[in-house]
Formats: structure tokens, sequence, C-alpha cells
């Protein structure tokens, strides 16, 4: 598949898409439905599907009795533990071989043409990007999810939160399920602006933003502060009245969705003709400029009505470094009046 149709490269190789990136239609006024119709199969497939079906396979196949759940004992969250950390080491490692080891792709469709296993640097464990964010990701990150998830199934199995039935509550549910990737992206953009202050940032999110070119393995590595907060997500189902698989299916879209903004590439080539849109480019922008695009890709524009949106365009460069001159000025005049 040739990348040149769907995007340019700049002198260092870096290929970057066509177009631009668009917030979801339904805040388009005057309102399109059409469009929004269209757009709706993309919502759901593949990647909120794949949360879904996941959130189910555990429900269904992991996660204990509740009787069995109702105690906090080390069996039972070990083999939860167990199961994210081999689930996330075939899902994330799949891509991580292919894609990065392998390569098979080359560096079509990749923004940053360079791969992490060719920049060693010292800000990593062992010099090493790859190895600092497999550790980081599965000895800090995904026991850090593990904990959340087994707080919840806890309260949840000993009725002290509200369990709502799917019988009884099927279309409040089924709303629950379809907003949960909203209240992933405001639960997202207030914690990481949150990180992203000054001392916070030094202290905690620094961890994350070492990986300038991201890649699979970095999209859990994470200091504890910040994969704690990041995975609590499904915490606001111990907040509003809800149903255990859709906490579920909201800790998956944090913990197996992460991987979307980290992979790299704008598509990936399932087959010569089937390219498999990653919806990356919005949080690669972030990786690549640090104070853009702190949450998703538009679902809910926060980033938009805050002024941090970068919509990968040239004018979205400009906006971005207008922005940042004033930031300048605001502080150089600050400085100049703590001097006088």
């Amino acid at each position: 598949m040739d990348d040149h149709n769907f995007g340019t490269r700049n002198k260092r190789g870096d290929w970057a898409p066509n177009g631009h990136i668009e917030v979801a239609p339904f805040w388009a006024w005057p309102p399109k439905l059409m469009t929004v119709l269209k757009w709706l199969p993309e919502y759901v497939w593949p990647w909120n599907a794949f949360h879904m079906a996941t959130a189910l396979l555990y429900w269904f196949y992991v996660v204990p009795d509740v009787t069995v759940m109702k105690t906090l004992s080390w069996g039972w969250p070990l083999w939860i533990y167990a199961v994210n950390a081999g689930a996330i080491f075939v899902f994330y490692g799949s891509v991580e071989l292919f894609f990065y080891v392998k390569r098979k792709q080359g560096n079509r469709f990749k923004y940053n043409a360079k791969f992490p296993g060719e920049q060693p640097s010292d800000v990593f464990w062992f010099k090493s990007q790859n190895i600092d964010n497999f550790l980081r990701s599965f000895f800090i990150s995904i026991p850090l999810w593990t904990l959340v998830e087994v707080l919840f199934l806890w309260v949840f199995a000993n009725g002290w939160v509200p369990w709502l039935s799917w019988a009884d509550n099927p279309y409040y549910l089924a709303f629950l399920v379809a907003v949960a990737p909203m209240i992933h992206e405001v639960h997202f953009f207030f914690i990481h602006r949150l990180i992203h202050w000054g001392p916070l940032y030094r202290w905690i999110h620094s961890v994350h933003h070492n990986s300038v070119n991201p890649s699979p393995w970095s999209s859990l590595s994470m200091h504890p502060v910040e994969g704690f907060l990041y995975h609590a997500v499904a915490f606001w189902h111990l907040v509003i009245p809800s149903n255990p698989i859709v906490a579920m299916f909201q800790l998956h879209i944090a913990g197996f969705g992460a991987v979307n903004g980290h992979i790299g590439f704008d598509k990936l080539e399932i087959t010569e003709e089937t390219p498999l849109d990653t919806h990356a480019y919005a949080h690669y922008l972030h990786h690549k400029y640090f104070e853009v695009n702190y949450g998703g890709d538009g679902l809910i524009p926060l980033d938009k009505w805050f002024g941090t949106w970068h919509d990968g365009t040239k004018d979205g460069d400009v906006q971005m470094q207008t922005r940042f001159q004033k930031k300048k000025e605001r502080m150089n005049a600050k400085t100049a009046r703590a001097n006088s």
C-alpha cells in the first residue's frame, strides 16, 4: 500500500496524513444527521466493539463468583493480574512484534520515521525505551489496573453501591455503554491537564513523556500516580448507578485502548488492500508538542473549548505557536514584575 496516497513526508522522513483531525460530527451546527449516521459505525467498530468483547470475556470466563469477590484475598486478585498481564502481552506484543520487531509494514504510515530501538537514551532504564516501557507497564501500571479492577468488583460484590440488572435497566445501561468512551475522554483530559502542571509534570508525567516517539509498550509506561489515576476512570461507576460489566468496559477502554494513541502508525495494513485506522494522530501530536491535545480525538472536544486543540494541519501549527508566544510573553512579564 502506498502511503503517499494518504499523506506526505517531510525531509526527516516523518509521515503526516492529509486532511485534518475532526471532532465528533454531532458537535457540528447546524446538525448534520447523515454525517452522524455515517460516523456511528466507526464509533462502534472495531475498537469499542473490541473493548466490550473483552469485558464480556472477562465477566464470563475470568471474574470469579460473587461470593469469592466479597472477601479480599491474594488468590483471585493475582489471577486477574495474570490475565491482565497475559492479555496485554498478547495484544500489545502482537502489534510490537509485527510492526516494530519484524517491521512487516516498514515505516509506511509511521508518523516518526525512526523506531525506538534506533534511539538509545539515558532517560530510560538500560538506555532502552522498549525495555523501560515494558517493565514499567508490567510491574507498575498493570498491577495498578488490577488494583482498580479488584476494588470495584469487591465493592459491587458486597452491595455497597447499586448493582443495576440488565433485565430491569436495559436502556439506561445501554446508554452508559454508549457514553463510556466519552466518560473516558473527560476523565483523561482533566487528570492529564493536571499532571502537566509544572511540579506534577516533573515528578509524575515526565516518565510517560520520555517516549517522544511512542510505540505500543509506551501506552502504559507511567509513574505509579498517573497509572492509578488513569485507570481510576472505572470508579465513576461506583459513583453513578451502574453494573460491573459496564465498569469493566470502562476499564478496558483505558487499559486496552491506551495502545491507540501510542501505536505510532496512522494505519495498520491488515491486508494489502485493507488498512485499519488507528486514530492515533491526535495523541501522537501531544507526544510531539507536549501542550496540545490533552484529551482524545474530539469525541468530547475539551481541547477545542480550552484552546489546546491541534488538528494536524499547518493552521494548527500556527495556532499552537501563537499560543506558545502569548504564554512566553506572560511569563516574561511576570518575571519582569517580580524583578522590578
